[in-house]
């Protein structure tokens, strides 16, 4: 009777891939500290409480000025006035227009770039004579600032979305690409030598390894690449009007200052910085707390 040696080929193949899966999360857990597990409440509220009371401090500073100096109120808004411009654009439904659009565009964009930018990371690490020779570039555009390439990104694509993706991805993929090769520079060796042993292929390598060894830097290069994001989609908005650009925060900015209404530019203003911290403390935070924890990186109660 013939015998059936196709469950043990299988097993031999799959082996491997089993085992280059828990290898870098394994290794990390060799050099973890014991978790010293907190309330949940009492993390919730020392995470929260620090901003709310510096963010009340600044506000009564704020209006102490305002109450001690009595400036002009185009010069100088009160607290309450911006408060005032920010339900006015509510009311108008302005703001909530501005903001839908600018968060759109943003998050499809970042998206995007993370593709891109993955891609064209994971391609310069495996050909070491391309990152020579394009690794100087990428630099450069990391400094480049963003609002550079607005004027030929209209000529371009004219007054358009794909202006304002354009220079999204133009602000966004050099930071990524730059976060990737970071992290994958702080690869030991000793991990690809063991996928070798394993069996891996250069595919398994990348993706089963080295990715998930160089996620540290690779998620500081996505939280930048979100930051050059933001700031891209905002000078592209307050620069290009018109067409089919719609209305967004960068276009409700560039209305009131055209205005002189400066209680909506510092309302539009704390509005963005809101948006990004926001976005900061309910997405990317918890994430890399989450990726640290997992890496026996991150003590419980330490951030």
């Amino acid at each position: 009777m013939p015998l059936d040696t196709a469950a043990p080929r299988d097993t031999a193949v799959t082996e491997p891939a089993d085992e280059l899966a828990t290898l870098s999360a394994g290794l990390d857990r060799l050099q973890s500290d014991t978790e010293q597990h907190t309330p949940r409440w009492r993390d919730v509220l020392g995470k929260t409480l620090p901003p709310v009371v510096l963010l009340a401090v600044l506000l009564g500073i704020w209006q102490l000025y305002i109450l001690i100096a009595n400036p002009r109120p185009d010069k100088a808004p009160s607290p309450a006035a911006v408060a005032g411009a920010l339900g006015d654009a509510w009311e108008s439904g302005r703001l909530q227009e501005a903001v839908l659009t600018s968060l759109e565009r943003g998050v499809l964009g970042f998206l995007i770039a993370i593709v891109a930018g993955t891609a064209l990371g994971m391609l310069l690490a495996e050909w070491k004579l391309l990152r020579r020779a394009a690794g100087p570039l990428i630099s450069g555009l990391t400094v480049l600032p963003s609002v550079a390439w607005v004027p030929a990104a209209i000529i371009w694509f004219g007054l358009t979305d794909a202006t304002a993706y354009f220079v999204i991805l133009m602000g966004a993929i050099p930071s990524i690409v730059n976060g990737l090769l970071s992290g994958i520079d702080q690869v030991p060796p000793q991990l690809r030598r063991v996928g070798v042993v394993l069996g891996a292929s250069r595919w398994q390598l990348a993706t089963s390894v080295t990715l998930p060894a160089a996620l540290p830097g690779y998620f500081a290069g996505l939280k930048q690449g979100w930051a050059f994001s933001w700031r891209s989609l905002m000078a592209a908005e307050i620069i290009t009007m018109g067409g089919t650009m719609g209305f967004g925060l960068g276009t409700l900015l560039n209305q009131s200052r055209e205005l002189a209404d400066l209680a909506s530019v510092l309302a539009t203003i704390l509005l963005i910085l809101a948006i990004g911290i926001l976005i900061e403390l309910a997405l990317f935070g918890p994430l890399e707390r989450r990726m640290l924890r997992n890496r026996g990186l991150l003590l419980g109660g330490t951030r």
